[in-house]
């Protein structure tokens, strides 16, 4: 019985919505659980699917919380 954990942050596909919907979170759903039986020939019925929607204050990149690492300049952190 395989378990999987999908974390992502809690904003939402479009700037003016702040969450996932319940479509976008059932495609998630489906598209891991389609992955396993494709690939580890495992029955949809035995999959478990958790979504873990993360405050984005909560989730940092590179050093930094991930709003100020997005605000920087492509080119900074290319050598």
């Amino acid at each position: 019985m395989p378990i999987v954990t999908v974390q992502i942050t809690r904003e939402g596909s479009t700037p003016d919505r702040n969450a996932v919907t319940a479509d976008e979170k059932a495609a998630i759903i489906k598209g891991v659980s389609e992955v396993l039986l494709n690939v580890l020939n495992k029955p949809l019925e035995s999959t478990y699917v958790v979504i873990e929607e993360i405050d984005l204050d909560n989730w940092g990149w590179g050093g930094l919380p991930t709003v100020q690492y997005r605000q920087q300049p492509a080119a900074a952190g290319k050598s």
